[in-house]
C-alpha cells in the first residue's frame, strides 16, 4: 500500500450482536451496501438471508440493454470440524418458506471499516472474519474468509445460488433454466442458455480447495420485503454444488465471482484487491475536505463514494468524452432501484464530489450532463440499461446552474464555463420563450409555468398508473426560486466574460421575476410562501404548506425579500421540521399521509404528502444560518439524530425517506444519494 494514504486506524462502525439478549429481527432489518463505481452492487441483510428483489452478492451493470442484472443471489456458509460437526453460518431456508437465522447463534458483531463490510463469527472457539469487497470499475466480487484465533481450524463448505435476472424483474420469474457449468482447472463457469447474458466466472482461492456437482433447486425462498411492498415475494434458486476449502490461521478464503473476462480477473490476486480497495479508501479521505476526514463526516465520504460512477454501457458518449479528452460521470440516485437522475445529480453534486474533495469528477459530471441537454432541458433520468434519458422535468435544468455555480465557488474552472456558457444561454432561451411539458415565462409577470396533463416535472412526482398525485401544475415556488437564482448566476457569468448586454438582459429578467414572485407568493393569512400560483393556468393558488418554499430563502441568489424569511422559517420549522429532516406536507392539512408504508400506491399517496425526506434538512439549515448566521453550534443540533441513523436500516448511509410521525421509521431507498450529500454538506457548513 502507498505509505502516503496509509491511515493508522480504519473509519469503524460497529454493531455489536448478542443473540441471547438482542432481537434477531436486526439481523434482518439491517442491511449493508457495496458498490463498484459502475452502478453494479452488491447487499443483504446481516442475517445473510436474502429479503428484497434486488439483494445478491453480485448485481453486474451489464451494458445496454441489459442494465443491473442479478449475477449471484446466495451463498450458504458451513463450517466443518474435525469430528464431522457442521455449522451453519448464515440463514437457511427450511420448508414451507421457513427461515432459520442460523447466523444469529454465532455472529458477534458486524462492522464497517472504511465502508466495507466485515462479520465476525464464534464457533467452537474459533474466530472466524467474512468480508466482502467489489473490485472498482470491475463487475467482480470476493466474499473471503479468514480464521483470527488459535485453534484447530474447520473445513469451509460454501453452496452458491443463483437465479440470474434483471434486478427489478419479479422474484417469482422463471428460474432461466437449464443452466450450464464449465469447469476448467478451477476456474467454473454458469451460463444460462435461455439469457443473452456474460457466464458467471468463479473461482475458489485457498488451501485444499475443491468443487463437488451437486445441483439442486431451492425452493420456496421468501422475500419478506417485496411482500411487505405488495410484490410478488416467493421464489426459487439453484444451486451446482459447492465449494470446499481449507481455512488456516494466516491465511485467506476467498470465493470469487464475475462477469468480467479471466485475463482481468487473474490481474490481481485476492490480498492484492484488498490493499488496492483499502488504498483507494484511504486516498478518498485523504482528498476530502479537512472537515470531512474523521468520525460521522468520514464514514459519509465512504457512503458518498456509492453514487459516482462511470456508466456501464454508454459506449458513444464515452467515445465523445474521449475525443475530447474529457471523461463520463453521473450519479446514482439511490441504492437499490434508482438509476442516474439529473434533479438527484445536480443537488447532490456539491456534497458527494466538492465536499469530498473530487472536483475533477464533479466537472466531469457537469460536462456529462451537458451534452444531454435537448430543447433546453436536461434529462429527468435514465431507465435502466437504456441509452437514451428521459425529460419530463421542470426543475433538473435549474438546478444545474446551481450545481455549476457551487462548483465555480470552489474549483474557479472558467474553462468549463467557458465551454457550457453557449449551452446555458440556450437553455435561459428555451424557458424564455417555452419548450416542452408547457414550461415557459409567463409574458405577463416573468414568472416560469410548468406542468402539462399527465406529467410530474416537479421534485414531488409519485406518479401510480394515471394518477398524478401531486401535479403542481402552474407557477410553482422552488421553479420560480430557481429560475430567478439561474438567471442571476448566469448573469453575473456573462458580466465576468464581459457581455455587459446580455448579462443586463437577463438580469432584467430576474428582476422582473423576483418582483412578480414577492408581489404573488406571499401567504399573508399563514405568514409563509403558497406552494403554487395560478393552479393550472387559472386564477387560484395552492396554499399548502410545504418545504419547497425554503427555496426562495435557501439558494445563494435568494427571490424572496428578507423581511419575510424569519416569518417563513418559524412556520417551516414548526410545522416541517424533524429530526430526520422536513415533512412535505404539514399536519394540518387534510392530504396528510404520516406513514409511508404498504403497497406501491399507499406509498406514492404519502410519498410526497408528509412523508419526510433527509435531504430537505440541507436547505433548511441554509435558510436557518441566513436568518441566524452567527449560531452555528443551534444549527448543528438538526443534524444530531444523522449519526444515530447509520447504524439502521442501511447501515453507514442514510435511507430516501422517514414516517412523518414519531419514532420516523425509515423508507424506501435504504442509501439515498442527496440524503448522503446533503447531510454531509450541511455537516461541513455548521462545523
Amino acid at each position: 500500500m502507498n505509505k502516503q494514504f496509509e491511515t493508522s486506524q480504519p473509519v469503524v462502525r460497529a454493531m455489536p450482536w448478542d443473540g441471547a439478549h438482542m432481537s434477531r429481527e436486526l439481523l434482518l432489518n439491517r442491511e449493508w451496501l457495496v458498490t463498484n463505481g459502475l452502478g453494479g452492487y452488491a447487499s443483504g441483510t446481516v442475517s445473510g438471508a436474502v429479503t428484497r428483489r434486488y439483494h445478491g452478492l453480485l448485481i453486474a451493470a451489464l451494458p445496454g440493454p441489459l442494465g443491473r442484472v442479478v449475477m449471484w443471489s446466495h451463498v450458504s456458509e458451513f463450517l466443518r470440524f474435525s469430528n464431522d460437526d457442521v455449522v451453519s453460518l448464515g440463514a437457511e431456508e427450511r420448508a414451507g418458506g421457513q427461515l432459520d437465522l442460523k447466523s444469529a447463534d454465532y455472529l458477534t458483531e458486524f462492522r464497517l471499516e472504511d465502508g466495507l463490510p466485515v462479520w465476525t463469527y464464534h464457533v467452537r472457539k474459533v474466530v472466524v472474519e467474512k468480508r466482502v469487497l467489489l473490485p472498482h470499475l470491475q463487475n467482480t466480487v470476493h466474499v473471503s474468509y479468514q480464521v483470527i484465533s488459535k485453534g484447530v481450524p474447520p473445513r469451509l463448505q460454501l453452496r452458491p445460488a443463483f437465479h440470474f435476472r434483471h434486478h427489478e424483474s419479479p422474484v417469482d420469474a422463471d428460474l432461466a433454466a437449464p443452466y450450464k457449468l464449465t469447469a476448467v482447472d478451477g476456474r467454473y463457469e454458469i451460463a444460462a442458455a435461455r439469457r443473452k447474458l456474460p457466464p458467471l466466472r468463479m473461482q475458489l482461492h485457498g488451501r485444499e480447495s475443491a468443487f463437488t456437482i451437486a445441483p439442486s433447486k431451492i425452493p420456496q425462498v421468501v422475500y419478506r420485503i417485496e411482500q411487505q411492498r405488495g410484490y410478488a415475494y416467493e421464489g426459487e434458486l439453484w444451486s451446482p454444488g459447492f465449494f470446499r476449502v481449507d481455512l488456516t490461521e494466516r491465511s485467506t478464503a476467498t470465493l470469487v465471482g464475475s462477469t468480467e473476462p479471466w485475463d482481468i480477473i487473474d490481474v490481481l490476486g485476492p490480498e492484492d484487491v484488498l490493499a488496492a480497495e483499502r488504498e483507494r479508501r484511504a486516498r478518498l479521505l485523504h482528498v476530502a475536505i479537512p472537515k470531512a476526514r474523521q468520525s460521522f463526516p468520514a464514514e459519509l465520504v465512504f457512503a458518498a463514494d456509492q453514487f459516482v460512477i462511470t456508466p456501464a454501457g454508454r459506449f458513444e458518449e464515452a467515445a465523445r468524452a474521449h475525443a475530447a479528452g474529457d471523461e463520463v460521470r453521473t450519479v446514482i440516485a439511490g441504492y437499490h432501484w434508482f438509476t442516474d437522475w439529473g434533479r438527484d445529480t445536480m443537488i447532490s453534486l456539491e456534497g458527494l464530489t466538492l465536499i469530498t474533495g473530487r472536483w475533477l469528477e464533479a466537472g466531469y459530471i457537469l460536462r456529462t450532463f451537458a451534452h444531454y441537454v435537448r430543447d433546453g432541458l436536461l434529462p429527468n433520468m435514465f431507465p435502466d440499461g437504456a441509452k437514451e434519458g428521459k425529460y419530463n422535468t421542470a426543475d433538473a435544468t435549474l438546478w444545474f446552474f446551481h450545481a455549476l455555480g457551487r462548483y465555480l465557488e470552489r474549483a474557479a474552472d472558467r474553462t468549463t464555463l467557458k465551454i457550457l456558457l453557449p449551452e446555458l444561454i440556450d437553455i435561459a432561451e428555451h424557458h424564455l420563450r417555452g419548450t416542452k411539458f408547457n414550461i415557459h415565462v409567463d409574458p405577463n409577470d416573468g414568472l416560469l409555468v410548468q406542468g402539462e396533463e399527465g406529467y410530474q416535472l416537479t421534485w414531488m412526482d409519485a406518479k401510480m398508473g394515471d394518477w398524478v398525485v401531486t401535479p403542481r401544475r402552474g407557477k410553482a415556488v422552488e421553479i420560480n426560486a430557481l429560475w430567478y437564482n439561474a438567471l442571476c448566476l448566469l448573469a453575473n457569468w456573462l458580466r465576468e466574460t464581459g457581455d455587459e448586454t446580455s448579462a443586463q438582459h437577463y438580469a432584467q429578467h430576474a428582476e422582473r421575476a423576483r418582483v412578480s414572485f414577492n408581489n404573488g407568493f406571499w401567504f399573508a393569512e399563514g405568514g409563509y410562501l403558497y406552494d403554487v400560483v395560478d393552479v393550472d393556468s387559472g386564477s387560484s393558488n395552492d396554499s399548502s404548506c410545504r418545504p419547497n418554499q425554503l427555496f426562495a430563502i435557501s439558494l445563494d441568489h435568494p427571490v424572496l425579500d428578507a423581511e419575510r424569511w424569519s416569518s417563513v422559517l418559524d412556520v417551516v420549522e414548526k410545522k416541517l421540521l424533524t429530526p430526520v429532516g422536513l415533512r412535505t406536507l404539514s399536519p394540518d392539512s387534510p392530504d396528510y399521509k404520516p406513514i409511508y408504508a404498504g403497497d406501491l400506491r399507499s406509498r406514492d399517496g404519502a410519498y410526497h404528502q408528509g412523508t419526510v425526506w433527509a435531504w430537505l434538512i440541507g436547505p433548511f439549515i441554509d435558510a436557518w444560518l441566513k436568518v441566524h448566521p452567527h449560531d452555528r453550534a443551534a444549527a448543528r443540533k438538526f443534524l444530531e439524530v444523522f449519526p444515530i441513523h447509520l447504524s439502521d436500516n442501511g447501515i453507514g448511509t442514510i435511507s430516501e425517506v422517514f414516517d412523518a410521525r414519531e419514532p420516523h421509521m425509515a423508507g424506501g431507498c435504504i442509501a439515498q444519494a442527496w440524503s448522503v450529500a446533503e447531510v454531509l454538506r450541511a455537516w461541513a457548513k455548521t462545523a
